[in-house]
């Protein structure tokens, strides 16, 4: 029997690293796509192949894609502040191409892209309509602030473009994971370790849409089995506001959530004097990066329904997510466990 071959780009990042796992527990033959320079604490003892390249490098693409029937194509460089934004767009636009283009030469059997929900239009604003949006609701006039979200968006219009000229290729969109393997951690991570450690004071009144990052990783899987080519999936489960987060933390911990709100505007002061600090002082990324505060502006809510429908998208509880994702911060001491 043959066994499929899949090469999976950002593997030793958080979603691609439970994408990783998702693929070896159903048998397929992982290849990983990975910096010379990169951390590879969270595909260590993995039964993969490693090959070692730049998504900028079109070559080393080549290389890595040719011989897989799957590609799974999750790296991307995430980030709320550079200090090099061309290179967001060559990693994130330009190295989208190189992996489509390699797949359709290499006539790959299927593509799955993984984009952001920070591609699909908000809601208008705090204390407007919080409905949750869908993979049809459009951009609106400024809701692509920064580089990380226009590169995004840009490389989604890219793989588009392919699916239009042949490639089987399919979109997911996740929200905000939240699991184990989160190194980074990411954004949504951070604020369970600072949680945690007691630096969450106050909190802003934003929402996210909470998934447990096993989901996003199957999700996936089901994207390539089931997901119409061309067609955008919202990966994602539930809407919670973050004083909603913070409470349920908090029963959770059994730690006290916090409950004074911060002004909106008070956060932007806070993000547009620390980014301008890093800007043109320390060119490291700053404590309360702008681009995050701009993103808190509007509740960030969205509906899976169209995942659930097509791709039968597994919905784990909040709860475990957190609770997988608080234990995997603390055996790997990002704070004393209670």
């Amino acid at each position: 029997m043959n066994v499929t071959k899949v090469l999976v780009t950002g593997a030793s990042g958080f979603v691609g690293a439970n994408v990783v796992r998702a693929l070896l527990e159903r048998g397929r033959s992982v290849r990983v796509l990975v910096r010379p320079t990169s951390d590879r604490g969270n595909i260590e003892g993995l039964d993969v192949e490693v090959f070692e390249g730049d998504l900028r490098d079109e070559g080393a693409v080549a290389r890595a894609v040719r011989g897989c029937d799957e590609v799974y194509h999750v790296a991307a460089e995430y980030t709320f502040w550079s200090s090099a934004p061309k290179e967001t767009y060559r990693s994130n636009v330009d190295g989208t191409a190189h992996v489509m283009e390699a797949c359709l030469r290499s006539e790959v059997r299927r593509v799955v892209y993984t984009s952001t929900v920070g591609t699909i239009g908000l809601a208008p604003g705090p204390g407007g309509d919080l409905g949750a949006r869908d993979e049809r609701t459009p951009l609106a006039e400024g809701q692509l602030a920064g580089h990380y979200k226009r590169s995004k968006f840009d490389a989604e219009k890219l793989v588009l473009d392919y699916a239009g000229r042949g490639l089987p290729v399919v979109i997911v969109n996740p929200s905000a994971p939240v699991g184990p393997w989160d190194r980074k951690p990411t954004p949504t991570g951070q604020i369970l370790v600072d949680f945690m450690l007691g630096k969450l004071p106050a909190f802003v009144d934003t929402g996210l849409n909470i998934v447990h990052v096993r989901d996003v990783a199957e999700g996936h899987l089901l994207a390539a089995e089931k997901g119409r080519v061309g067609e955008r999936y919202i990966l994602g489960h539930q809407n919670m506001t973050l004083a909603q987060i913070l409470q349920t933390l908090g029963r959770i911990t059994g730690k006290r959530a916090p409950t004074t709100r911060i002004p909106y505007g008070v956060a932007y002061a806070a993000g547009w004097l620390s980014t301008a600090f890093s800007d043109l002082v320390t060119h490291k990324p700053p404590a309360i990066p702008l681009e995050s505060v701009k993103m808190a502006k509007r509740h960030m809510f969205f509906s899976s329904a169209k995942a659930l429908s097509e791709l039968d998208l597994p919905q784990t509880p909040v709860e475990k997510a957190f609770e997988d994702a608080l234990d995997w911060f603390a055996k790997r001491h990002y704070f004393k466990a209670a």
